[in-house]
């Protein structure tokens, strides 16, 4: 069975590049006795990177959990048609304007992929009616992905069930020998993310605070969990008695550029040697 990274989509904030950090601290696939299970999915560095046996993924972004879905029912479908949308900037910004109401899946997920690739940083960002509104970038990361990682993406993807929701209702339903893993939204350093500009939505101070409390009643169950977030006090204050590691390099102020001493922890509800 492979393990090991598959880079296919951009995300701010993603931990592609801090795998070797991560995954140290985390149980590795024939350790976890029961779901891997992932409430804040973005990219899916971790899931891909550990490989699990089974998988419970679910993000509260509609698009992002379709090109997943997409991808792991119709590899080969999504790949025919993103390869053959147009490669001009005119063209990004009338398939952007698509609206997908009825289209199917695999449409769904291409055209979604195609304007991850091609948008400017890899940004989600939607305007008021929901819509995806980032500006082009150009083709250069386009062509970084082909079938043969689709097919991959599809088959890691296979023994995970994918879900539109709400951290809290996932988080819920673990249960001792489950392990989470978490990547909520976030600043490096800072109490809140107030602006979804790079993101596709906000996340208060007031929804750390719910965090805390779900992860408090999956603790209580005995299930263990890691997790990425600011650094800042009040947001630590929310997790006591719980391990915290600084990662040292992470998440900049720049989005997609990496920087030491970057204001971000890993938070974890047990220590690490468990897993050894």
């Amino acid at each position: 069975m492979k393990t090991g990274k598959v880079n296919f989509i951009r995300y701010p904030g993603g931990k592609q590049r801090i795998l070797n950090y991560i995954v140290p601290f985390l149980p590795s696939r024939e350790l976890i006795k029961g779901k891997f299970i992932e409430p804040f999915l973005g990219s899916g560095a971790v899931f891909f990177a550990l490989n699990p046996k089974r998988a419970l993924l679910a993000d509260i972004n509609p698009e992002l959990i379709d090109l997943y879905r997409g991808i792991r029912r119709y590899p080969l479908e999504v790949w025919k048609i993103y390869k053959n949308f147009p490669k001009t900037k005119e063209a990004y910004y009338e398939i952007r304007s698509i609206k997908v109401k009825g289209r199917n899946l695999a449409f769904r997920a291409a055209r979604i992929l195609y304007l991850n690739r091609t948008c400017f940083k890899g940004m989600w960002r939607h305007n008021s009616k929901g819509e995806f509104n980032v500006g082009y970038g150009g083709q250069d990361r386009r062509w970084i992905i082909n079938q043969e990682i689709l097919k991959e993406v599809s088959n890691r993807l296979k023994p995970a069930v994918l879900r539109c929701a709400d951290f809290e209702e996932i988080i819920d339903l673990s249960t001792e020998g489950d392990f989470i893993f978490l990547d909520p939204p976030y600043k490096p350093g800072e109490r809140e993310l107030l602006h979804s500009h790079y993101l596709y939505s906000k996340f208060s101070f007031s929804e750390y605070q719910r965090l805390a409390k779900v992860l408090k009643r999956a603790s209580n169950r005995g299930v263990k969990w890691s997790m990425t977030i600011s650094s800042h006090p009040d947001i630590l204050d929310l997790f006591p008695q719980n391990y915290v590691f600084p990662i040292l390099v992470g998440t900049g102020e720049k989005i997609g550029v990496l920087a030491k001493n970057s204001g971000e922890v890993l938070i974890c509800n047990y220590k690490p040697e468990v897993w050894k």
